[in-house]
Formats: structure tokens, C-alpha cells, sequence
């Protein structure tokens, strides 16, 4: 995927557009996960950044970088739909590692306990 769409796609937009993205990251992220499970091969990171995303702690620069990331990857028809077996995810990877690596700081260890624990119970 070329660095100009992922840029695009993290790009954090209006409070507005913020808000819209995460409702649809918190009523579907988990559905998503469990989809996605055997093809993302960081999925720890993934559920990390997404505690991290919805901590109220976090700086909002990170939570907007991270719910923008989120809300490609729980969008189920993407620039490569994920009904694609075995390469639908491969654009979502993409986002997500940039999303990730741009905010990795602040993803704290709390955040990978909770997903720990979130991997654990699905």
C-alpha cells in the first residue's frame, strides 16, 4: 500500500469525523478481531492500541491516529476487502502497523494487560 493512503487514511479530520469513526470502532472492533485473528499476525498490539485509543489519558493526537487505523480496520470493505481469504487484511496490516509504530509510546503496559486479557476470552 502506497505511504500517501496511509496518510490519508490516518489522517484525523473534524471532531465530528472523529466521533462517527469511534462509534464504529467500539460496536465492531471485537467482531473484527475475531475475523481477523489467524491473519494479523500482531493482534496483541492491535487490541493494545485499541484500550490505549479509548483511554481517556491518552493524548488526543494518539487516540485520533489510533481510532483513524481502527475505523479502516473494522470497515469490512476496505482498498482490499477483508472477505478475501488471505490476503483481505493485507491493506489493513499496513494501516495498523503505521498507526502503531506513529504512536507506540503511548501505548502503556495496562493497555497490554487489557488486551491480554481481551485475547484471552475470546
Amino acid at each position: 500500500m502506497e505511504e500517501g493512503k496511509i496518510e490519508e487514511i490516518l489522517r484525523i479530520g473534524s471532531s465530528r469525523d472523529h466521533a462517527k469513526k469511534e462509534r464504529r470502532v467500539r460496536s465492531s472492533f471485537f467482531a473484527t478481531v475475531r475475523r481477523a485473528l489467524r491473519h494479523v499476525p500482531f493482534m496483541e498490539d492491535v487490541v493494545a492500541s485499541y484500550y490505549c485509543a479509548i483511554d481517556p489519558d491518552t493524548p488526543a493526537s494518539t487516540r485520533g491516529v489510533l481510532i483513524a487505523a481502527l475505523a479502516y480496520f473494522v470497515l469490512p470493505m476496505d482498498l482490499v476487502p477483508d472477505m478475501l481469504l488471505g490476503i483481505g487484511f493485507t491493506d489493513d496490516i499496513a494501516v495498523l502497523l503505521a498507526a502503531f509504530n506513529a504512536v507506540r509510546g503511548n501505548i502503556r503496559p495496562e493497555h497490554y494487560q487489557r488486551a491480554r486479557s481481551a485475547l484471552d476470552d475470546l
